[in-house]
Protein backbone atom coordinates (compact mmCIF):
# COMPACT_ATOMS: atom_id res chain seq x y z
CA UNK A 1 0.00 0.00 0.00
CA UNK A 2 2.58 2.15 0.53
CA UNK A 3 4.35 2.33 -3.01
CA UNK A 4 0.44 2.76 -4.26
CA UNK A 5 0.68 5.99 -2.43
CA UNK A 6 3.97 6.88 -3.02
CA UNK A 7 2.68 6.85 -6.77
CA UNK A 8 -0.31 9.25 -6.38
CA UNK A 9 1.94 11.62 -4.01
CA UNK A 10 4.84 11.73 -6.96
CA UNK A 11 2.54 12.51 -9.25
CA UNK A 12 0.91 15.14 -7.73
CA UNK A 13 3.79 16.44 -5.79
CA UNK A 14 5.19 17.12 -9.59
CA UNK A 15 2.47 18.30 -11.04
CA UNK A 16 2.06 20.84 -8.73
CA UNK A 17 5.96 21.80 -8.83
CA UNK A 18 5.24 22.35 -12.44
CA UNK A 19 2.44 25.37 -11.72
CA UNK A 20 4.03 26.37 -9.01
CA UNK A 21 7.05 27.30 -11.20
CA UNK A 22 7.46 29.86 -14.17
CA UNK A 23 7.09 26.54 -16.74
CA UNK A 24 5.27 26.39 -20.12
CA UNK A 25 2.30 24.76 -18.21
CA UNK A 26 1.97 27.69 -15.66
CA UNK A 27 2.32 30.81 -18.06
CA UNK A 28 -0.56 28.97 -20.64
CA UNK A 29 -2.73 28.88 -17.49
CA UNK A 30 -1.71 32.99 -16.65
CA UNK A 31 -2.69 33.46 -20.40
CA UNK A 32 -6.16 32.09 -20.18
CA UNK A 33 -4.69 29.38 -22.70
CA UNK A 34 -6.03 26.00 -20.48
CA UNK A 35 -6.07 23.62 -22.92
CA UNK A 36 -2.64 22.26 -22.65
CA UNK A 37 -2.28 22.49 -18.91
CA UNK A 38 -5.82 20.90 -18.78
CA UNK A 39 -4.87 17.86 -21.19
CA UNK A 40 -2.27 17.72 -18.74
CA UNK A 41 -3.54 17.31 -15.55
CA UNK A 42 -5.88 14.95 -17.51
CA UNK A 43 -3.16 12.92 -17.99
CA UNK A 44 -1.92 12.74 -14.89
CA UNK A 45 -5.05 11.61 -13.65
CA UNK A 46 -5.45 8.78 -16.22
CA UNK A 47 -1.95 7.34 -15.30
CA UNK A 48 -3.16 7.45 -11.59
CA UNK A 49 -6.22 5.86 -12.22
CA UNK A 50 -4.72 3.22 -14.58
CA UNK A 51 -2.26 2.57 -12.09
CA UNK A 52 -4.72 1.91 -9.30
CA UNK A 53 -6.48 -0.42 -11.56
CA UNK A 54 -3.82 -2.26 -12.68
CA UNK A 55 -2.31 -2.51 -9.04
CA UNK A 56 -6.29 -3.75 -7.42
CA UNK A 57 -7.78 -5.85 -10.15
CA UNK A 58 -7.38 -9.74 -10.63
CA UNK A 59 -4.52 -10.43 -12.91
CA UNK A 60 -6.20 -13.96 -13.92
CA UNK A 61 -6.47 -16.05 -11.04
CA UNK A 62 -6.85 -19.43 -11.32
CA UNK A 63 -10.08 -20.38 -8.99
CA UNK A 64 -11.04 -24.02 -8.36
CA UNK A 65 -13.38 -24.28 -11.04
CA UNK A 66 -11.13 -22.84 -14.09
CA UNK A 67 -12.68 -22.18 -17.24
CA UNK A 68 -10.61 -24.52 -19.00
CA UNK A 69 -12.98 -27.44 -17.85
CA UNK A 70 -15.76 -26.51 -18.67
CA UNK A 71 -17.29 -28.01 -21.92
CA UNK A 72 -17.17 -26.36 -25.17
CA UNK A 73 -21.25 -26.00 -25.38
CA UNK A 74 -21.17 -24.71 -22.13
CA UNK A 75 -18.14 -21.68 -23.51
CA UNK A 76 -20.38 -21.66 -26.95
CA UNK A 77 -23.06 -20.03 -25.18
CA UNK A 78 -21.22 -16.59 -24.57
CA UNK A 79 -22.56 -15.69 -28.15
CA UNK A 80 -20.67 -14.52 -31.44
CA UNK A 81 -17.78 -12.59 -30.04
CA UNK A 82 -15.65 -15.43 -28.69
CA UNK A 83 -15.66 -17.49 -31.61
CA UNK A 84 -11.91 -16.71 -33.26
CA UNK A 85 -10.74 -18.11 -29.90
CA UNK A 86 -13.57 -20.85 -29.80
CA UNK A 87 -12.86 -21.95 -33.00
CA UNK A 88 -9.19 -23.70 -31.82
CA UNK A 89 -10.78 -25.20 -28.64
CA UNK A 90 -13.10 -27.65 -30.44
CA UNK A 91 -12.57 -31.09 -30.75
CA UNK A 92 -8.88 -30.56 -29.30
CA UNK A 93 -7.22 -33.83 -27.41
CA UNK A 94 -6.96 -33.90 -23.44
CA UNK A 95 -3.61 -32.55 -22.41
CA UNK A 96 -2.47 -33.52 -19.20
CA UNK A 97 -2.11 -30.40 -17.21
CA UNK A 98 0.53 -29.93 -14.39
CA UNK A 99 -0.68 -29.40 -10.76
CA UNK A 100 0.46 -27.03 -8.88
CA UNK A 101 2.21 -27.72 -5.68
CA UNK A 102 1.29 -24.60 -4.08
CA UNK A 103 -2.64 -24.20 -4.21
CA UNK A 104 -3.05 -27.86 -5.90
CA UNK A 105 -5.04 -26.73 -8.48
CA UNK A 106 -4.69 -27.82 -11.94
CA UNK A 107 -2.78 -25.13 -13.84
CA UNK A 108 -3.85 -24.14 -17.40
CA UNK A 109 -1.20 -24.07 -19.70
CA UNK A 110 0.99 -20.41 -19.28
CA UNK A 111 -0.55 -20.02 -16.51
CA UNK A 112 1.78 -19.68 -13.14
CA UNK A 113 2.05 -19.57 -9.03
CA UNK A 114 3.09 -16.64 -7.75
CA UNK A 115 4.47 -16.60 -4.50
CA UNK A 116 3.75 -13.30 -3.37
CA UNK A 117 0.37 -13.17 -4.22
CA UNK A 118 -0.37 -17.08 -3.67
CA UNK A 119 -2.42 -17.77 -6.51
CA UNK A 120 -1.51 -19.57 -9.99
CA UNK A 121 -1.91 -16.68 -12.47
CA UNK A 122 -3.16 -17.35 -15.89
CA UNK A 123 -1.21 -16.39 -19.02
CA UNK A 124 1.39 -15.70 -16.01
CA UNK A 125 4.17 -12.06 -17.07
CA UNK A 126 5.68 -11.14 -14.26
CA UNK A 127 5.34 -9.55 -10.61
CA UNK A 128 5.36 -6.59 -10.58
CA UNK A 129 6.80 -5.12 -7.58
CA UNK A 130 5.75 -0.86 -8.49
CA UNK A 131 2.26 -2.06 -8.65
CA UNK A 132 2.29 -4.77 -5.63
CA UNK A 133 0.30 -7.09 -8.02
CA UNK A 134 1.30 -9.64 -11.15
CA UNK A 135 0.83 -8.80 -14.46
CA UNK A 136 -1.49 -11.71 -15.96
CA UNK A 137 -3.98 -12.19 -18.53
CA UNK A 138 -6.93 -10.14 -17.07
CA UNK A 139 -4.60 -6.81 -16.71
CA UNK A 140 -1.95 -7.29 -18.82
CA UNK A 141 -2.74 -4.97 -21.70
CA UNK A 142 -4.08 -2.36 -19.13
CA UNK A 143 -0.67 -2.87 -17.92
CA UNK A 144 0.55 -1.91 -21.38
CA UNK A 145 -1.73 1.11 -21.80
CA UNK A 146 -0.30 2.09 -18.31
CA UNK A 147 2.82 2.19 -19.10
CA UNK A 148 1.96 4.35 -22.73
CA UNK A 149 -0.22 7.22 -20.48
CA UNK A 150 2.48 7.10 -18.11
CA UNK A 151 5.54 7.87 -20.96
CA UNK A 152 3.39 10.54 -22.60
CA UNK A 153 3.10 12.02 -18.55
CA UNK A 154 6.78 12.00 -18.02
CA UNK A 155 8.13 13.38 -21.59
CA UNK A 156 5.32 16.33 -21.21
CA UNK A 157 6.70 16.87 -17.95
CA UNK A 158 10.08 16.70 -18.55
CA UNK A 159 9.65 19.52 -21.46
CA UNK A 160 8.10 21.70 -18.82
CA UNK A 161 10.50 21.60 -16.00
CA UNK A 162 13.06 22.56 -18.66
CA UNK A 163 11.50 25.02 -19.35
CA UNK A 164 11.05 26.82 -16.30
CA UNK A 165 14.57 26.38 -16.20
CA UNK A 166 15.09 29.24 -17.51
CA UNK A 167 18.66 30.56 -19.33
CA UNK A 168 21.49 28.18 -18.20
CA UNK A 169 24.39 30.19 -16.51
CA UNK A 170 27.59 30.20 -18.37
CA UNK A 171 29.37 29.21 -15.32
CA UNK A 172 28.10 27.58 -11.87
CA UNK A 173 26.03 29.73 -9.93
CA UNK A 174 24.92 29.20 -6.43
CA UNK A 175 21.86 31.54 -6.58
CA UNK A 176 20.53 29.63 -9.97
CA UNK A 177 20.97 26.64 -8.50
CA UNK A 178 18.89 27.34 -5.24
CA UNK A 179 16.21 28.81 -7.69
CA UNK A 180 16.11 25.89 -10.12
CA UNK A 181 16.76 23.15 -7.83
CA UNK A 182 13.46 21.75 -6.78
CA UNK A 183 12.60 21.52 -11.07
CA UNK A 184 16.35 20.11 -11.54
CA UNK A 185 15.45 17.65 -9.46
CA UNK A 186 11.93 16.83 -11.29
CA UNK A 187 13.72 17.10 -14.87
CA UNK A 188 16.01 13.97 -13.23
CA UNK A 189 13.23 11.59 -11.29
CA UNK A 190 11.42 12.02 -15.09
CA UNK A 191 14.57 11.40 -16.82
CA UNK A 192 14.78 8.35 -14.90
CA UNK A 193 11.59 7.61 -15.15
CA UNK A 194 11.33 7.97 -19.37
CA UNK A 195 13.97 6.22 -19.62
CA UNK A 196 12.43 2.89 -17.91
CA UNK A 197 8.61 3.76 -18.78
CA UNK A 198 10.24 3.20 -22.41
CA UNK A 199 11.97 0.21 -22.27
CA UNK A 200 8.96 -1.53 -20.29
CA UNK A 201 6.85 -0.11 -23.27
CA UNK A 202 8.78 -1.51 -26.06
CA UNK A 203 9.65 -5.05 -24.07
CA UNK A 204 5.93 -5.59 -23.79
CA UNK A 205 5.12 -4.19 -27.12
CA UNK A 206 7.43 -6.96 -28.60
CA UNK A 207 6.08 -9.48 -26.47
CA UNK A 208 2.28 -9.03 -27.19
CA UNK A 209 3.60 -8.73 -31.16
CA UNK A 210 5.14 -12.48 -30.50
CA UNK A 211 2.17 -13.69 -28.08
CA UNK A 212 5.21 -14.45 -25.66
CA UNK A 213 4.95 -13.55 -21.65
CA UNK A 214 8.00 -11.90 -19.93
CA UNK A 215 8.33 -15.54 -17.68
CA UNK A 216 8.40 -17.54 -20.81
CA UNK A 217 11.16 -15.91 -22.83
CA UNK A 218 13.13 -15.19 -19.76
CA UNK A 219 12.89 -19.11 -18.73
CA UNK A 220 12.04 -20.65 -22.06
CA UNK A 221 14.83 -23.28 -20.54
CA UNK A 222 12.89 -24.57 -17.32
CA UNK A 223 9.17 -24.52 -18.74
CA UNK A 224 8.10 -28.21 -19.51
CA UNK A 225 5.78 -26.98 -22.44
CA UNK A 226 8.49 -24.93 -24.40
CA UNK A 227 11.58 -27.40 -23.65
CA UNK A 228 10.64 -29.58 -26.27
CA UNK A 229 10.09 -26.84 -28.94
CA UNK A 230 13.13 -25.73 -31.42
CA UNK A 231 14.90 -23.02 -29.72
CA UNK A 232 13.27 -20.00 -31.97
CA UNK A 233 9.74 -21.78 -31.85
CA UNK A 234 7.05 -20.15 -30.18
CA UNK A 235 3.94 -22.92 -30.30
CA UNK A 236 1.18 -19.54 -30.00
CA UNK A 237 2.43 -16.95 -32.03
CA UNK A 238 -0.41 -17.11 -34.96
CA UNK A 239 1.19 -13.90 -36.57
CA UNK A 240 1.92 -10.01 -35.79
CA UNK A 241 -1.48 -8.76 -36.51
CA UNK A 242 -3.26 -11.93 -34.63
CA UNK A 243 -1.27 -11.77 -31.43
CA UNK A 244 -1.99 -7.91 -31.32
CA UNK A 245 -5.44 -8.43 -32.13
CA UNK A 246 -5.80 -11.46 -29.69
CA UNK A 247 -3.44 -9.12 -26.85
CA UNK A 248 -5.55 -5.54 -26.98
CA UNK A 249 -9.05 -7.19 -28.27
CA UNK A 250 -10.19 -10.17 -26.97
CA UNK A 251 -12.35 -10.55 -24.19
CA UNK A 252 -12.13 -14.21 -22.97
CA UNK A 253 -9.74 -16.83 -22.02
CA UNK A 254 -7.71 -18.71 -24.46
CA UNK A 255 -7.29 -22.40 -24.21
CA UNK A 256 -3.90 -22.64 -25.07
CA UNK A 257 -3.48 -26.43 -25.04
CA UNK A 258 -5.12 -26.03 -28.62
CA UNK A 259 -2.17 -24.04 -30.08
CA UNK A 260 0.50 -26.34 -28.63
CA UNK A 261 2.07 -29.26 -30.78
CA UNK A 262 1.50 -31.91 -28.06
CA UNK A 263 -2.65 -31.04 -28.45
CA UNK A 264 -2.64 -31.83 -32.56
Amino acid sequence: MRLRAAQAGLSAGIGAALFLHPTDLRLQAEEGSLLAPLCFVGLILSSVALYFVVSLMDPGFVRSHPEHTKPASALQESGSKGQEILAFQQDVPEVRLRRCGYCLLKQPMRAKHCRECRHCVRRYDHHCPWIENCVGERNHRLFVLYLAVQLVVVVWAMEASWSGLGPLPASFSWPWLRQNLLLLLCFLVLLVCAVVAALLLASHAYLAACNTTTWEFMSRHRISYLRGCPEEENPFDRGVFRNLWGFFCARRSVRWEALHPSAV
